[in-house]
Order: structure tokens, then C-alpha cells, then sequence
């Protein structure tokens, strides 16, 4: 392979690579999902009992948060390895820690059977969840992103990035047909189990499918550089390199990331309480709104992707979050007035505007870093800010709701977030044009310096 050139892959192997991120981000989205869902529905009930129910929940999306607490050091350490031993192998380790994880929550025993180890125990099973899915949302979009054609990688490495409304409408709808067919009692007792068992079945056809890929070419191209220029030299390590050469946009990713994560679990999870408890919507009514959402939210995606191909990543993601700071009044209004339709509006706009920001940030945040410090640097970006953003988004939700019984701050927190992501992206650069096989060193070229066999558009 000659040196800073992008061969494209045989024209079979690109929808192989995506197939096998999109297998595995839908599998591990759906363990995280289904645990934030569980946590909405039964969880306060199963290991907080002694709680008040709004109290419970609070404690129950508590657990939730601290999954999050835990993604940093998944990304610390995944993007380490990752950028040392490569893409694939990370990818594979990822999905047996999840896919064990949410297995073993389905066995747990419950606070009734043994007490306060039941949520101590369930803590700990979301903490490695965290420390999981903080490694696969860096390797599932640089795998694609590293093989595929540089003026179609918006569309391409969004595809990955629809693992989430696919994992999120598997979760909901395994939930939403076991509330159908099975009584409030049985589903307390052992149906919310099995959605949680059915992981195991999940994580075996991922790892098939996720094991026959090669490695990233740009990846081994890298390598083979790095060792070549080492010659016995030791070598920096990839978080001192990101730190070194990238710490401007790793500050872009946080912030970009801010609006795109409150936003979506204000709209998936917080709405599961804020339909059943203020607006008087059953649970299975509120379920189906999400899952129709999610369906929309999956097809959209490739489309916004698509879009940051011909016009940019920035105006794409831009109009996400402006759109979803515009949308939280009219969103709360509509599920306020208890109708199926309007809630099914509701969250089907407010996904539609997130799949703006969601579905231009896998290319985005992958153009921004070089080869050898790129997984470690799209990790610790995104991953970081989740802690601040997606962690407490359902907690502060809800305690908003406790503390003043309105949807009016609630509302407000989302607008906040938003303002923020617009600054943050309003300042970093556009990297649409980037080729990602011509910054395989520490040195890393500005992010807007595009080639000129890639300056035009398809």
C-alpha cells in the first residue's frame, strides 16, 4: 500500500464490515437500553422496595447513571489497547463483557430473596456494562470508517450509529410484547427476565458475524509506519499523544456531545416516568410511542449521514441541536395532553432531530484524530462527556420533576444543553474532506486540510 493513500475495499467486503459493526453496536445498545427501560419499569420495585415509588426510581435510575460513570475507563483503556493491538480484537472483547453482564442481571436475585447485595450486585453488573460499551462505540465506527470510501464515510460510518435506535427498538419491543401478553404480577416476578437471557443468544450471533472481518487497513498501515520509525525507540502512549495533539477537539467532542446525549435519554427513558406518572399514559402506551420513534430514528440516520457527505458535518449537526432546543416545549405540550398520537409525535420529531447530530458524529469525531491515537481519541471524547451528559440526563429529569411537578425546567435543561453544543460545534473545524490514511503519525495535519482528489463532491 503506498504511503498516505486510501484503497477502498473490494466492493463485497465494505457492506461485510458494516453489517458486522451494526450487529455488534445493536447487541451492546440493546444490554444498555433494556437495563435503562428495566430501570424505568420494575427495577425500583424489584431492588429498592422499601423506597417511596418516585424515590425508587430515582435510586433505580441511579444504578443506570453509574453504567455511565464507568464508559471513561472503558474508553481509556479500550482506546489504549486499540490503538496498539487494533480495532478488531477490542471489538470482540467488548461484546462478551456485555453481553456476559446483562446474561448475569437476568439470574440476579432480587432485594426480596437477599436483600441490599441484590442491588450491589446489580451495580456491579452495570459497571462492567459501562466499562464495555466505553470501548465499542469507538472501534464499531473506526472499523468502518477506516475501510470505507472517503466521500461517502458520513453515510457509511452511520450506519453503525444505528445500532442505538436498533438496540433501543429491540429492547423496547421484547418489553412492550412481554407487557402485552403477561400481567403486571408475572412481569414483575420473572418476565422482565427474560429479556435480559436473551443477551446470551444475541452475543453468539454477533461474535460469529463480528469474527470473520479483517482488521482496518488504515489501521495496518499505521502500525507498520509506527514500527518502522520506532526502530527500537519507545513509544508514546496514545492518551499522552491525544492529550499532546488533539486536546482542542476532544473539548469539541464533549461539547458536541452534550445536547446529542441529554437530549436522547430526556426522550427514550425519561419519558417512560414522566408519560405513566404526569401525563397518566400506561406503560405499554408509552412503550409503543418509543418504539415507533426508534423505528423512524433507525431510517433516518443513514439519511442524515448521506446529508454530511455533500454538505458538511457541522450545518448537519447544527441543525440537530438547534432543532431539539426548539422542540422540548412543543414535546412536553404534546405528551402533557395523554393522546397516543401526539406522544408518538413527540418522540418521533425529537428522534428525528437527534439522528442529525447522531448520524454525522461517527465520521466526525473519527476525522478529527490521528490513525494511531484515533480510538483512543473518539473514545475519550465521547465517552467523558457521557458522564456529564447521558449519566445524570434521567436523574435530573426526574428529580426536576420531583422538586417543582412541571416539565417546564426539565424543558430548559435540554435548551441549555443544546446552546452548549452549538458553540462547540459552531467552533471546531469541518473535516468532511479528511483523509484518514495521511495522518498515521503523532504529527497530526489540521483537521480541515483536505486533499485534493477528495475536494470534490460526489
Amino acid at each position: 500500500m503506498a504511503s498516505g493513500t486510501t484503497v477502498p475495499p473490494p466492493p463485497a467486503s465494505l457492506p461485510r464490515i458494516v453489517a458486522a459493526s451494526l450487529i455488534g453496536t445493536t447487541i451492546e445498545w440493546y444490554d444498555f437500553f433494556l437495563y435503562g427501560s428495566a430501570a424505568a419499569l420494575v427495577f425500583n420495585k424489584l431492588f429498592f422496595p422499601d423506597s417511596d415509588p418516585l424515590v425508587g426510581t430515582l435510586l433505580s435510575f441511579l444504578t443506570y447513571a453509574v453504567g455511565f460513570a464507568a464508559r471513561p475507563l472503558g474508553a481509556l483503556v479500550f482506546g489504549h489497547y486499540g490503538d496498539r493491538l487494533g480495532r478488531k480484537k477490542l471489538l470482540v472483547l467488548s461484546l462478551v463483557l456485555m453481553g456476559g453482564a446483562t446474561f448475569a442481571i437476568g439470574l440476579l436475585p432480587t432485594h426480596a430473596t437477599i436483600g441490599s447485595a441484590a442491588p450491589v450486585l446489580l451495580t456491579v453488573l452495570r459497571l462492567v456494562q459501562g466499562f464495555a460499551l466505553g470501548g465499542e462505540w469507538g472501534g464499531a465506527v473506526l472499523l468502518v470508517s477506516e475501510h470505507g470510501d472517503a466521500r461517502r464515510r458520513g453515510f457509511w460510518a452511520s450506519w453503525p450509529q444505528t445500532g442505538a435506535p436498533a438496540g433501543q427498538l429491540l429492547a423496547t419491543g421484547v418489553l412492550s410484547l412481554l407487557t402485552a401478553v403477561l400481567s403486571d404480577d408475572a412481569f414483575g416476578t420473572w418476565g422482565w427476565r427474560i429479556p435480559f437471557l436473551l443477551s446470551g443468544v444475541l452475543v453468539l450471533v454477533g461474535l460469529w458475524i463480528r469474527l470473520s472481518v479483517d482488521e482496518s487497513p488504515v489501521f495496518k498501515e499505521a502500525l507498520e509506519r509506527a514500527e518502522a520509525r520506532r526502530a527500537g525507540a519507545s513509544e508514546r502512549l496514545p492518551l499522552v499523544s491525544v492529550l499532546r495533539h488533539h486536546w482542542r477537539d476532544v473539548l469539541v467532542a464533549m461539547g458536541a456531545r452534550m445536547a446529542e446525549n441529554i437530549s436522547y435519554y430526556v426522550i427514550t427513558a425519561f419519558i417512560l416516568v414522566y408519560a405513566t406518572t404526569s401525563a397518566g399514559v400506561s406503560k405499554q402506551t408509552a412503550l409503543n410511542a418509543v418504539l415507533i420513534g426508534s423505528a423512524v430514528h433507525f431510517a433516518v440516520i443513514p439519511a442524515w449521514g448521506a446529508l454530511s457527505d455533500r454538505v458538511g458535518r457541522r450545518p448537519v449537526y447544527l441543525v440537530g441541536a438547534a432543532g431539539v432546543g426548539l422542540w422540548m416545549f412543543p414535546f412536553f405540550a404534546l405528551v402533557d395532553t395523554g393522546s397516543f398520537g401526539y406522544l408518538i409525535l413527540a418522540v418521533t420529531v425529537g428522534l428525528v432531530l437527534h439522528g442529525a447530530m447522531y448520524a454525522p458524529q461517527a465520521a466526525f469525531f473519527a476525522e478529527m484524530f490521528a490513525t494511531r491515537m484515533r480510538y483512543s481519541g473518539a473514545s475519550i471524547g465521547a465517552q467523558f462527556a457521557s458522564v456529564a451528559a447521558g449519566a445524570p440526563a434521567p436523574l435530573i429529569a426526574t428529580a426536576l420533576l420531583s422538586d417543582y411537578d412541571s416539565s417546564t425546567p426539565i424543558a430548559l435543561y435540554v435548551i441549555a444543553a443544546a446552546v452548549l453544543t452549538l458553540v462547540a460545534v459552531a467552533l471546531a473545524r469541518e473535516t468532511r474532506h479528511r483523509d484518514l490514511a495521511r495522518v498515521a503519525d503523532d504529527d497530526a495535519e489540521p483537521a480541515d486540510a483536505a486533499p485534493a482528489a477528495e475536494a470534490r463532491t460526489v
